[in-house]
């Protein structure tokens, strides 16, 4: 429905992000609403965990937001890469994110659509971790009281994502105060330690009965990592009744201050390495009439659901049977009709299989400080050197045999330097890279003073040679005086800093 650009002030030179809402949306008055609604949210709550909004308007026609320009990814962009986080690392951002939503609920505003894609980690020395999160789209929030006076939303449509609904936004009927955003959070909480939403498919109608009705796996039993203290939070954050939750985003954020001091979850071990079953599409939903019971009717009854619940399971084991046989009929008739094609199959060989990503990625991280400590070594004996390769810092190739790329900037200025894999891919530039930018603990040793080594001696001063006598007419004598001597050509031209430009002649 829109495009976001980056854009650099004229005066100022500060960058931010506009997004701009798509003109043949901008006639549409309920779109217009919500996408302003947005900019009016997250302007009315000041909390670092907020996203700024500098300016809102029309240009041409188009609605517009200009916001700020932040520099990370998004926790679904992480999930992706890395499976699952360890549970420390999952509950710091969580609970950053739940006092975000509590200032966000002190001031009347329901966010309505939080998940891994609305949440935005930034590097942060000030934090524990060294990374904040940050709240996006406040294009859904629902506003209360004097704040949302001129921007009204729709609240008898659904809203939100069904991954991340809570049960009430799934009905599309009755009030949805802040505790909806507690389970969503709850949803986001559990896709970091499990690697996945606790109701995760592709039947959009099915995903919203499973929120209304079935209970929630336990965290424990898909990641055996997970202490029981954190599956006892997660299991309250997504109760189905409003009231067993936690009140606000505040409170959840003390309960999880209180469990980031607890022995199991300080001694919890390492996730097991799992491959990201993060869906590649979670769209947030304007409305789903097709799935909600009308607001007149009354809810099915618990047998009914059941009831309804087996007849599905059997039309779909019925259908996946049906499946089966029509493919495995077709093989055979295939196979029978034409015996001279053969179906090209992967050559055995008898090399091991690589490791999977998240060992290969961890092994990666810790090359990528051994490569910078090896760096901070190098810079103190290479004054005014260039910048090295990875062979010259004597680095091994990644985990995928491919060699690491190092980048030096401003050299020798500001004199940064980082270094980037090319991934399983081996080709730069592309998703699955690796950057040494992203670990917590490498900021000492990319930032500051690089390439300094030991002064140079000075050089020994040679006394000038005394001026020649000056060759002086005798008195009387009408001769010219001798033109001076040429002056020596320089015979050398250093280049200190080895920009190519001559720095002092000689």
């Amino acid at each position: 429905m829109g495009v976001v650009w980056m854009a650099t002030h004229g005066v100022l030179g500060r960058r931010a992000a506009i997004k701009i809402l798509r003109p043949e949306y901008s006639t549409q008055n309920d779109t217009v609403t919500r996408f302003f609604n947005e900019a009016c949210a997250a302007a009315a709550i000041s909390d670092p965990g907020i996203i700024q909004v500098f300016d809102v308007g029309r240009h041409n026609g188009a609605a517009f937001i200009v916001m700020e320009l932040l520099d990370g990814e998004t926790l679904d962009a992480r999930v992706k890469r890395e499976g699952v986080l360890p549970v420390i690392p999952a509950l710091r951002l969580c609970r950053q994110v739940a006092i975000a939503i509590g200032a966000a609920h002190e001031r009347g505003i329901i966010h309505r659509d939080l998940k891994p894609e609305n949440i935005f980690v930034v590097r942060d020395p000030e934090v524990t971790g060294g990374e904040r999160a940050k709240v996006l789209d406040f294009g859904v929030a629902k506003l209360a009281g004097n704040i949302g006076r001129h921007y009204k939303t729709v609240t008898s449509v659904v809203v939100g994502t069904p991954r991340y609904m809570s049960p009430e936004q799934c009905r599309g009927a009755g009030p949805v105060d802040q505790r909806s955003d507690i389970y969503s959070l709850g949803c986001v909480l559990f896709t970091l330690m499990v690697g996945r939403p606790p109701f995760d498919t592709m039947a959009t109608g099915v995903l919203i009965m499973q929120h209304m009705s079935d209970p929630p796996p336990r965290p424990s039993s898909l990641a055996p990592n997970v202490p029981a203290e954190v599956d006892e939070l997660i299991v309250r954050c997504l109760a189905k009744e409003p009231d067993d939750r936690f009140t606000s985003g505040t409170e959840l954020a003390h309960a999880i201050d209180a469990l980031l001091t607890a022995p199991a979850v300080i001694h919890a071990p390492l996730p097991t390495p799992v491959v990201p079953a993060i869906p590649p599409s979670a769209t947030t939903l304007d409305q789903l009439v097709t799935y909600v019971t009308p607001p007149s009717l009354p809810l099915a009854s618990r047998r009914r659901k059941k009831l309804y619940r087996r007849i599905a399971a059997a039309a779909l084991a019925v259908a996946v049977a049906a499946v089966i046989i029509v493919v495995t009929r077709g093989q055979r008739a295939s196979s029978a009709a034409t015996p001279g094609v053969m179906i090209a199959a992967k050559p055995q060989t008898s090399e091991p299989e690589s490791a999977p990503a998240a060992i290969a990625d961890r092994q990666a991280r810790s090359q990528f400080r051994a490569l910078l400590a090896a760096f901070a070594s190098w810079a103190d004996t290479h004054r005014e050197a260039p910048c090295p390769t990875a062979a010259e810092l004597g680095a091994a190739p990644d985990p995928w045999g491919h060699a690491f790329e190092v980048t030096c900037t401003d050299q020798p200025a500001d004199q940064m330097m980082g270094a980037r894999s090319a991934g399983p891919d081996g080709a730069m530039q592309t998703d699955d890279d690796l950057v040494s930018w992203t670990l917590e603990d490498a900021r000492k040793l990319v930032h500051g003073a690089r390439w300094r080594g030991a002064p140079k001696p000075p050089t020994e001063s040679v006394p000038a040679p005394p001026p020649p006598p000056r060759d002086r007419p005798r008195r009387g004598s009408f001769r010219k005086p001798s033109p001076p001597a040429a002056q020596p050509k320089p015979d050398e031209i250093l280049d200190i800093d080895g920009d190519g430009i001559p720095d002092r002649r000689r």
